[in-house]
């Protein structure tokens, strides 16, 4: 069938000769052959919007159609064409409108910033695209925002979807329609929450003083409330905890007590890992929690809490109850509190900060503080003197719930635990923690190798980078195959990372760092002992993996069960 492409000019040259280059490639396999001359052409694309009317069309087959649709699958959008065009009869004085297409724009952010957030990024856009729509992600990941959504690309969107685990600012979408969701939801049922999000969105508007969203019935499905406020603290601390951690190993390299000599690099190493970025952890920690309720009012009354935490003892678990005593009383004060119109501009940069610093200070002084201390004293003892048995259980614990979500709520509390701990200097449970959440992926990685003949040539490729995410300390990497298998799955990754937490605290193995997986090794002394810390994971990923490589049901096998 001869085709007339008709191409508006508001597209540009290059565009316009890139799209035609495209859908030229494309035409043959389509059984289109693409011509120039309108009077010969017995179908017409119209891409760019607006088709004028013109007579020389009347009796043809015409489609009007989306331009950014046609340059990412121009075969689809040509079988498209044939099969939708209809037959055009210019009218006396009118034009011919695209069909509207949606313009979504998303926002993805998880604590780590790292496996969550960019995976959920691409299974929107995979999916927005594979409907047709206009569609741009931002990434709000450890390095700060990706792909950053423009002013003018918000005023044009139809609607906003923010899979998020922690509080992002959002004040950039006020006015316009939004749906929250978790990153976990947008990664695993992403047709689902794009059918919802057009369901269910609700108009944005952020509070008068910040750019933090209030609760309502539709936008509690992101996971708010205390676990994700708590998430948004670990998620700014992760920083201080990686670069505090590393200096101090570092320190270790001229020996255990090296830093101990004044003016020494051990010592300026010590100070600046110890002294300085562990010394910030609990503040940050407590800060941000605060910052996840209330905003910016409730940030310096957090921070404030999280040193007199640290001063008087309390540690991490006192920074985490400054930071949501800080938050509850700046959102409270916002909220409930109404002063004159003359007045309140003041209140969130002046009064709230100074009424709740104080209300946050004196109780964390005289109330928390003393007990707290008491508590977290007591901790560190039973963790520092535990028996091989207590911390062989513990350890495996920890690993068998770093495998039961792949990085969802189970798994983060495991992770948090892990985490806070190293401001107490207790590095144990962090080395099962992630000794644990790199099992799934390898396992699946060595499944796909030792029974190859059960998986598919996808899933066999699927595992080489599992495998690879796997070292990286990216559980996710194992989200595919426990999607499809989860009743075999899951169990097998739960033993195997139970085994591998037990054998990392059997071993006494060490880990300075939160994240980092097997790369962590290139900074001496931040995993020791290494080879035990190794034995523990090949362990866990050798149980786990034959496992599964044994329990796999053939493709074919699966097919006829469904």
């Amino acid at each position: 069938m001869k085709t007339l492409l008709i191409i508006d000019k508001s597209l540009g040259l290059a565009r316009s000769h890139l799209v035609k280059k495209l859908l030229g490639a494309a035409a043959a396999k389509t059984d289109l052959t693409l011509t120039d001359k309108i009077d010969e052409s017995e179908l017409a694309i119209v891409l760019g919007g607006v088709l004028s009317a013109d007579s020389a069309l009347n009796g043809k087959k015409v489609y009007v159609g989306y331009v950014e649709l046609a340059a990412s699958q121009p075969e689809q959008f040509l079988t498209q064409a044939k099969a939708k065009a209809e037959q055009y009869q210019a009218p006396a004085a009118a034009t011919v409108s695209a069909p509207s297409v949606p313009r979504i724009v998303a926002v993805t952010a998880c604590p780590t910033g790292v496996a969550h957030t960019f995976m959920a990024a691409e299974a929107i856009e995979q999916e927005a695209k594979k409907r047709g729509w206009w569609v741009k992600v931002e990434t709000r990941g450890s390095v700060g925002a990706g792909n950053s959504i423009t002013s003018e690309e918000v005023e044009q969107a139809d609607l906003v979807i923010v899979a998020a685990d922690i509080e992002v600012d959002l004040s950039k979408f006020a006015g316009k329609k939004m749906y929250r969701t978790s990153t976990g939801l947008a990664l695993k049922k992403t047709a689902q929450e794009l059918d919802k999000a057009q369901a269910e969105a609700t108009v944005y508007q952020p509070t008068a003083q910040s750019g933090a969203q209030p609760a309502s019935a539709g936008q509690k499905k992101g996971g708010t409330g205390p676990y994700r406020h708590l998430l948004t603290g670990v998620s700014y601390m992760l920083p201080m905890v990686v670069a505090g951690g590393l200096c101090i190993a570092l320190s270790f390299v001229f020996g255990i007590e090296a830093f101990k000599q004044e003016g020494t690099l051990a010592a300026h190493l010590m100070k600046i890992g110890g002294g300085s970025a562990f010394a910030l952890m609990v503040p940050v920690l407590a800060g941000y929690i605060a910052f996840s309720i209330a905003d910016r009012p409730g940030l310096a009354p957090g921070m404030v809490g999280g040193m007199l935490a640290v001063s008087t003892g309390a540690g991490f678990l006192g920074g985490i109850i400054a930071g949501f005593l800080a938050g509850y009383l700046a959102k409270a004060l916002s909220d409930y509190v109404k002063l004159p119109q003359s007045m309140s501009a003041l209140k969130p940069i002046l009064i709230i900060p100074l009424v709740v610093t104080l209300i946050t200070g004196i109780i964390m002084i005289y109330v928390v503080g003393t007990p707290v201390a008491k508590i977290l004293t007591g901790l560190t003892s039973w963790l520092q003197s535990m028996g091989t048995a207590n911390a062989v259980i513990l350890g495996a614990i920890l690993g068998g719930m770093m495998c039961t979500d792949m990085g969802g709520p189970v798994n983060k509390v495991a992770y948090v635990f892990g985490t806070t701990l190293l401001s107490s200097q207790i590095y144990a449970p962090m080395a099962a923690v992630m000794a644990g959440g790199m099992v799934p992926p390898l396992a699946m990685g060595l499944a796909t190798l030792v029974a190859a003949k059960k998986f598919s040539a996808s899933e066999r490729e699927g595992g080489k980078a599992a495998f690879v995410l796997g070292l990286c300390f990216i559980s996710e990497g194992a989200i595919p195959y426990a999607a499809r298998d989860p009743m075999r799955v899951l169990p097998c990754c739960i033993l195997g990372g139970a085994v591998t937490g037990a054998l990392s605290m059997a071993v006494g193995a060490h880990l300075m760092a939160p994240h980092g997986g097997l790369f962590v090794l290139l900074i001496p002394g931040a995993i020791a002992p290494v080879l035990g810390y190794l034995f523990a994971i090949m362990a866990g990923t050798a149980v786990a993996g034959l496992l599964y490589a044994v329990l796999k049901r053939p493709d074919e096998q699966l097919v006829k069960a469904a």
